[in-house]
């Protein structure tokens, strides 16, 4: 699964229904809450619409232009007014917090159930997804997409009640009225539509232009170097002008119809309140004259009443556009959101295997049988891309509590034998036995939770060195931390920091050195207490001093378990039981460190280069 950025901006127009209803689903999930939000809506459009009744009450009864004004019953009258007003105002403060704890309520349950997706995703799909795409995602998607769909619950609920009582008020008071003044929202909701489409189309041509002038400044930041030395500055500048200046074009497209669009629909809406003054002020002269028109007897009070009712219509309608046009706006981020969510993993245990052994989330490990660590590669072949195969007919076993060295070059297919070891991915063909049993027959935590992985690139969690040892083992002492950090040496630089074992490791652990974070996440690995482990270029970024004294800790840690070595300095595997030269996917040479040496084949040559590197630096230091 990757990303494409100008996917995204060129992707059609037209609303996926079927998508937005899914994501109002998160809406519904606590439905005491959105009940709680429509109730609070309907009073307070309910008082929007009775506040042009009142006024024609007013004005026919207090006022009243065919007869002597009355103050008589304009206490009550003040007395209802207030107190719609008070209900209106704490109506508005209870849907405006409920619609913010509605937002927080979606963004929780997609962060959630995206964050459970991850944990469940096969080590393949991080190995093609970058951690950007998946931080924009879970971050910024997820805030867009819950934001919009709380907020246009809200707006689209008052929306319609506001509409549906304007409506009925007006078809009370005068239905042949009423039709004339709502003859303009036909053209109006099709300009709203027409141009908020067409602004949208601009803005995504503006924001695939601000995308690349974004890329063009971290180029041009990181590169800076090379511009320079390759005298890049001036081309640089007019591949630079030309991005922006199509940005320029599209944002003032953008702004010039926005621009438009407002005074549409003011005018429209003045269209709407003319053709209400028309008819209405002709009504209320023939009534009061004692004639009538063909709209029947209309009084000042009802006149009026339609004159607000047709200004503040097109307000809702307005909204309605808009709503739509943020859902087409918004719908990119929803797609990306909904495919993560339904990202398929490519390895997968079986329902049998998960009615037996449960999930990772449930695993029933009541169930798991012991593992010795017999790893056999039976007739295996593997590729990541078809056309490029790693491995063909690749037959290998490894007895328990045996430990197998991996050596070759880059690309030769060490790192593919240990992602398959660990079913990080699965064989194309063949079988990978563990204890003479296909590892698809059991879960992948049974595998997993028996293997202690040591990686050239350590990474460590935020929090504390203690923290951080007892990460695979949340219930492990204090005592049995500190003697794992002891078996690796750990223990001296970590008595040396300020607060020891809770000193903070920072995001990444970025604290401390990297030979400090790769003994960290061996002391880690240890206290794990693995039946199999796999050390991929794991003291590479140690000093030779510390290397010494890890590897004579890990032989005895290593004693009658199963580990694979991977390893580029051949110095460190010398005591391996058995040294595999790996070259394109297969395995040219086999044997101890004595016996390869003795072959004077590759192993050799590699072994003998090596040697002759170290020696020199040994004579320049």
């Amino acid at each position: 699964m990757s990303f494409d950025n100008e996917a995204e901006f060129d992707r059609e127009e037209k609303m996926d229904a079927k998508l937005w209803k899914r994501l109002f689903g998160y809406a519904m999930r606590n439905r005491a809450l959105f009940v709680r939000i429509l109730v609070s809506m309907l009073i307070v459009a309910i008082i929007d619409a009775l506040y042009p009744i009142l006024t024609r009450f007013a004005i026919d009864r207090f006022v009243r232009p065919d007869a002597e004004p009355t103050a008589d019953g304009i206490w009550l009258f003040f007395a209802v007014y207030a107190a719609l007003v008070i209900v209106q105002g704490f109506c508005t403060t209870r849907f405006i917090g409920r619609s913010g704890e509605m937002e927080m309520a979606i963004s929780y349950a997609i962060r959630q159930e995206a964050y459970l997706k991850l944990q469940t995703l096969s080590f393949s799909f991080y190995d093609k997804t970058s951690a950007g795409y998946l931080m924009a995602r879970m971050v910024s998607d997820v805030a867009r997409l819950s934001d919009m769909i709380a907020w246009s619950i809200t707006d689209f609920l008052w929306c319609g009640f506001y509409m549906l009582f304007c409506f009925g008020a007006m078809f009370w008071f005068n239905w042949k009225l009423a039709l004339i003044v709502l003859a303009v929202i036909p053209p109006l909701a099709v300009v709203s539509l027409y141009i908020q489409r067409r602004i949208l189309r601009y803005q995504r041509v503006a924001r695939k232009h601000n995308s690349r002038i974004t890329s063009a400044f971290n180029e041009g930041i990181m590169g800076a170097m090379t511009t320079k030395t390759l005298v890049r500055e001036e081309q640089n500048a007019k591949e630079f002008e030309t991005v922006t200046e199509d940005m320029r074009k599209a944002s003032i497209k953008a702004s010039v119809l926005s621009a438009t669009f407002f005074p549409l629909v003011i005018s429209l809406g003045a269209v709407g309140t003319s053709l209400a003054l028309i008819f209405g002020g002709a009504g209320v002269q023939a009534t009061l004259g004692g004639t009538e028109t063909f709209l029947g007897v209309i009084t000042a009070g009802t006149l009026v009443s339609f004159i607000n009712y047709a200004s503040s219509l097109f307000d809702p309608i307005q909204q309605l556009a808009g709503i739509f046009a943020d859902m087409q706006s918004a719908q990119a981020s929803a797609e990306r959101v909904l495919s993560l969510l339904d990202t398929e993993s490519e390895v997968r245990d079986t329902p049998e295997t998960e009615a037996k052994y449960g999930t990772s989330m449930d695993p029933k490990r009541e169930n798991w049988e012991p593992i010795a660590g017999d790893i056999t590669f039976d007739h295996v072949d593997f590729y990541y891309k078809e056309s490029e195969p790693l491995l063909r007919d690749f037959n290998l076993h490894i007895r328990a509590g045996e430990t197998v060295a991996l050596v070759g070059e880059t690309g030769a297919g060490k790192s593919t034998i240990v992602n398959l070891i660990c079913r990080f991915y699965e064989p194309r063909s063949g079988r990978i036995l563990i204890d003479g049993t296909d590892y698809r027959e059991r879960s992948q935590l049974w595998l997993q939770s028996s293997l202690g992985y040591v990686l050239q690139s350590p990474h460590l969690f935020s929090g504390t060195i203690l923290d951080n040892i007892r990460f695979g083992r949340p219930d492990a002492d204090e005592e049995s931390v500190r003697h794992a950090a002891q078996m690796v040496h750990a223990d001296t630089f970590i008595e040396r920091q300020q607060k020891g074992y809770d000193t903070e490791v920072g995001e990444g652990g970025v604290r401390l050195s990297t030979g400090q974070k790769q003994l960290i996440s061996f002391a880690r690995v240890i206290l794990a207490n693995p039946q199999i482990f796999v050390l991929d270029e794991a003291t590479s970024s140690i000093d030779t001093e510390t290397e010494q004294l890890i590897q004579s800790a890990i032989t005895e840690v290593l004693k009658d378990r199963t580990s694979i070595v991977v390893a580029h300095r051949l110095s460190t595997i010398r005591n391996a039981d058995r040294i595999l030269v790996i070259r394109n996917g297969a395995i040219v040479e086999e044997g101890d460190h004595e016996t390869l040496l003795k072959k004077g084949g590759y192993y050799h040559d590699l072994y003998m280069h090596q040697y002759e590197e170290d020696a020199m630096q040994e004579a320049l230091k």
